[in-house]
């Protein structure tokens, strides 16, 4: 633009402030009004963004005198005519062991444009240092009830999770994105009260003829990242389980030498997390000690 476009509207000038300056001495730049900042919101009609939906709106201010004189126009900035989409409504969430998996209702999309498409975005904010971070973003289709599952957040943390609209225009330098309103924001306490899956595959080998007696214990690894350890439980023919470890076993192997011989010992193991959950025992191992020849 060299001259005014289109007048999008006229604001009044606003006042600054007289500060009471000394007199005397020199005037500090800190002493100085401070000029008011003018804001602005331009509501654009649907039919417009159709007109030309992947092309840019040009703005610049132009400040007028009394006589309707102005010296030019501003800097210009451009911002993407994309047209946007509603906020998504009934925003809802579960916590499980897996994540946070949230859902909300599916926002119809507007005419197939050429080089447009819109996307869900995520976003989930950390309440203690006030910080947003994207959770992730997922293509807006023809599901009626979409969903994410974020497996990024930290446990013992409270966060506010909310979901928008992004427009991505596809244009020769590079995508451009043009985000739309945001729906009310939930709020998730990620307290972790979910335990480790129950291990599985445990097998117990007496040591063999010959040496001091004992039985090892080994079982299929977990996969869990907060995993801590494992809890080694042993009860004899009739008895209650009783936990024979002190510490955390931190590897999926244990050798129990405290055995007797012509005694049979039934095993099982549980796993447990870094938050003290512990699953459930598993399926029982047993093996009989021989008695001494």
């Amino acid at each position: 633009m060299h001259d005014c476009g289109t007048v999008v509207i006229e604001l009044p000038p606003q006042k600054a402030t007289t500060p009471v300056l000394p007199s005397r001495g020199r005037v500090r730049k800190s002493q100085l009004p401070t000029p008011p900042q003018e804001t602005y919101t331009d509501q654009l009609s649907p039919s417009l963004e159709l007109q030309s939906p992947t092309s840019n709106l040009s703005y610049a201010v132009s400040v007028l005198n009394s006589y309707g004189r102005s010296a030019g126009l501003s800097n210009q900035v451009q911002v993407p005519a994309a047209p946007t989409l509603r906020a998504p409504a009934n925003l809802a969430v579960h916590l499980s062991s897996s994540g946070v998996d949230l859902t909300w209702n599916a926002v119809p999309p507007s005419p197939e444009i050429p080089d447009l498409k819109y996307e869900y975005r995520i976003y989930r904010r950390d309440l203690a240092t006030n910080g947003d971070a994207i959770a992730g973003q997922i293509p807006v289709s023809a599901d009626a009830q979409p969903s994410f599952l974020d497996s990024g957040f930290e446990w013992e943390k409270t966060y506010d999770y909310r979901v928008t609209v992004v427009t991505v225009v596809n244009r020769p330098g590079g995508p451009e994105q043009v985000e739309g309103d945001d729906s009310s924001p939930i709020r998730v306490v990620a307290h972790d009260v979910f335990p480790p899956a129950t291990p599985t595959g445990l097998q117990a080998v007496f040591s063999g003829p010959g040496q001091k007696p004992f039985i090892d214990l080994i079982w299929a690894e977990n996969s869990e990242n907060d995993l801590a350890g494992y809890n080694i439980y042993r009860r004899d023919a009739g008895g209650e389980p009783r936990k024979v470890n002190t510490d955390l076993v931190k590897t999926p192997a244990f050798r129990d030498s405290n055995v007797v011989p012509g005694h049979e010992y039934f095993y099982s193991v549980s796993a447990v997390d870094a938050h003290g959950n512990e699953s459930p025992r598993s399926e029982e191992a047993t093996e009989i000690v021989p008695k001494t020849q």
